[in-house]
């Protein structure tokens, strides 16, 4: 019996390095249950998107992502911009993984590439989730407008080998500038004014986890149809400090300054420019944001 060709496209730089030194053994565990594995390792950033839309346009019809959210992130934009339906499988190799834990994928990368193995040669079927697009571009996890943003910018900057942690520097860094309060409007779908005034940040998830370590969409579910809104009202630095412990337990949306909403899609605005982050990667800044959901646009092995 021959064995099934299976196409592994793989960031080495995802996890700072992680990805890089676990490459080859992912290929092992793939290879050793009896599939012939197919390695496309990118080389800079925006590459392994290109390769995963030319190989859905091309006719691919499942691979598998060794990586992080910046990876996933890559594949989904690859898949969706071309227009296709290749179903997509997740072995873990970033720093937060927050896609992989809210998609019930084991973190831990052998088990991750054993129990895939099993599903593709047990012919299980893929499964149908949500995703998100703003401004053209699409997210799996989440959007985030505001501080979280800049932290999120602040933790690229960071090549200490510290896992998760490095979001906790990044936001004792991003102290040193001031928290930042821009006046935006939200309206919803139907022209529902959701918030006018100054916020912190506005967070859009499609998954429950971002940052690795923060819980902040806690009710979010990747197959639901919707996505989570949360904003933070304008808050001073010790007031961040005082809900970091509430963010990681999920337990901050009943916080005075804490607004939460459950949507198909908004439309944010600001006079002034706002930097953004879709998955964990930065986007350019922007003053009008169009969000919305695709009810199970992705198929997930």
């Amino acid at each position: 019996m021959s064995n099934k060709t299976l196409d592994v496209f793989v960031n080495p730089a995802a996890g700072r390095g992680r990805a890089a030194r676990r490459v080859r053994r992912i290929r092992d565990i793939l290879a050793g249950a009896g599939l012939d594995v197919i390695l496309h390792e990118s080389r800079e950033a925006g590459h392994l998107e290109q390769d995963v839309a030319a190989f859905v346009r091309d006719g691919g019809e499942q691979l598998v992502i060794a990586g992080g959210d910046g990876s996933v992130h890559e594949a989904v934009n690859g898949i969706l911009g071309a227009g296709g339906d290749a179903a997509l499988g997740v072995i873990p190799a970033g720093t937060g993984n927050d896609f992989a834990k809210a998609a019930g994928i084991t973190l831990d990368w052998r088990d991750a590439a054993t129990l895939l193995a099993d599903n593709l040669l047990g012919d299980a079927h893929p499964r149908r989730i949500d995703a998100g697009r703003m401004n053209g571009r699409y997210f799996a996890n989440g959007a985030g407008i505001g501080f979280d943003a800049r932290v999120t910018a602040l933790a690229r900057t960071i090549r200490w080998p510290i896992g998760d942690i490095v979001y906790l520097f990044a936001i004792f860094r991003a102290f040193t500038g001031g928290i930042v309060s821009p006046s935006v409007v939200i309206d919803a779908a139907g022209g529902e004014r959701l918030w006018d005034g100054p916020l912190t940040l506005a967070s859009v998830s499609n998954g429950p986890w971002v940052g690795g370590m923060f819980h902040i969409a806690p009710t979010a579910a990747h197959d639901d149809g919707k996505l989570e809104l949360v904003i933070a009202a304008p808050v001073t630095r010790r007031r961040i400090v005082r809900l970091l412990p509430k963010l990681m337990e999920g337990k901050h949306l009943d916080e005075p300054d804490i607004e939460h909403h459950r949507v198909t899609s908004l439309t944010l605005r600001s006079e002034g420019e706002l930097i953004s982050h879709l998955d964990g990667e930065v986007q350019a800044p922007a003053r009008e944001f169009q969000i919305d959901v695709l009810p199970g646009a992705l198929r997930l092995l």
